[in-house]
């Protein structure tokens, strides 16, 4: 495996740090946290000008035909600026779930919309009392005439309450086994019997409650084969998994910096504190956490760009970035002392989204647990 940038890539991540830094400043990561949509939509459009919203389309769907490993690349840009936007949720999440499951009407329909900003997606698993995303799905969806009738309960959806469609994993037939009789289905944001509320969380990002009643999804719009829809969504969650260990990794690099900046200019006892051998420990340790990290990260990536088997890298790779990232900001507030716990200070946006970005898909006993049942079952 070789790691290295190819010239496109190294223009890819060039690009969106000067993107980054000049449309995302923390000023604007602090307005979109009070923000009712939470994003901006002209941002929104101008990455879509760049073609970061197609960057992993295919371009018969008018995107740029990038691999996985490209959108590591570009989300560990957005990590780093912290970048408030439902790109996530729309490209990695939703996108991906249309090219894992879609058949060709449904990826020529949807793809090239997200692909020029014209809607936004997002993906509904988590449901009220489930551990994670696929302990259980409780929400049932029966088939009535040409139509399936949606009932139940999502929590955790990000961006539900801009998205136009929600892709929804709901049970269609009862089995005693979990894995069995659900799927997945393209849900009308702007159905009837829809209500979706938003839930303020650590990170301030965009997470809501969507309750279904009564909501009426045509046949036509089901992902994949009917009651065969765990596959494709366990998948598209091992997927985004990765990818949000790539944002992490963004966010646990600048929170380095941040750190060996502030040791380099404050001065106690008449020198620089990045002279004393207890910060260039911590300094250390962050580090070379990171950098095990991105290794683990950029594997499992690579893995699912060449179609092989990612599942335990995947879980190793989560399990290594949500302590990394966690520790780091850590050890950060402990060299930057005091100031780094005011509101003012960037510390606490990157302390929040480390804590919120641990659980998400899993935190690490969670996947050490799937990487013992690898080892054992």
């Amino acid at each position: 495996m070789d790691f290295s940038l190819s010239e496109e890539q190294r223009m890819l991540k060039d690009t969106a740090r000067r993107f980054c830094m000049k449309e995302c400043p923390r000023t604007m990561v602090r307005e979109m946290a009070k923000d009712e949509r939470g994003y901006s939509p002209d941002l929104w459009q101008k990455m879509a000008h760049l073609g970061w919203l197609g960057l992993i389309f295919p371009t018969k769907y008018e995107g740029v035909g990038g691999s996985f490993l490209d959108l590591m690349i570009l989300l560990e840009e957005m990590g780093r600026a912290l970048m408030p936007s439902p790109f996530f949720a729309t490209v990695v999440l939703g996108g991906l779930s249309i090219l894992e499951a879609g058949n060709e009407q449904q990826k020529g329909s949807l793809l090239p919309k997200v692909a020029n900003g014209e809607i936004l997606l997002t993906l509904a698993i988590t449901e009220p009392n489930a551990r994670n995303e696929m302990d259980s799905i409780t929400a049932e969806a029966q088939l009535h005439d040409s139509d399936f009738i949606l009932e139940g309960v999502k929590v955790l959806v990000p961006y539900g309450h801009v998205a136009d469609y929600i892709i929804c994993i709901a049970r269609t037939r009862k089995e005693a086994k979990l894995s069995q009789g659900v799927s997945v289905l393209i849900v009308n944001a702007r159905s009837e019997g829809i209500t979706i509320s938003s839930v303020n969380t650590i990170g301030h990002d965009k997470q809501c409650v969507v309750l279904f009643r009564n909501t009426p999804v045509s046949a036509s719009n089901i992902l994949g084969e009917l009651n065969a829809g765990w596959v494709h969504a366990g998948n598209v969650v091992q997927k985004a998994a990765v990818a949000l260990c790539a944002h992490m990794n963004g966010g646990t690099e600048k929170v380095i910096e941040m750190s060996r900046e502030h040791a380099m200019n404050k001065v106690q006892f008449g020198q620089c504190i990045g002279s004393f051998q207890a910060i260039q420990h911590r300094l250390a340790d962050m580090l070379i956490g990171l950098e095990a990290s991105k290794v683990l990260t950029y594997e499992a990536a690579w893995k699912i760009s060449e179609g092989s088997s990612y599942e335990m890298e995947a879980a190793i790779a989560k399990a290594s970035a949500s302590e990394c990232y966690r520790h780091a900001t850590w050890l950060a507030m402990q060299i930057q002392g005091g100031i780094a716990f005011i509101e003012e200070h960037d510390m606490p946006l990157y302390y929040r989204w480390a804590k919120a970005a641990e659980t998400s898909f899993g935190d690490a006993d969670f996947h050490r647990e799937i990487i013992a049942g690898q080892l054992f079952g």
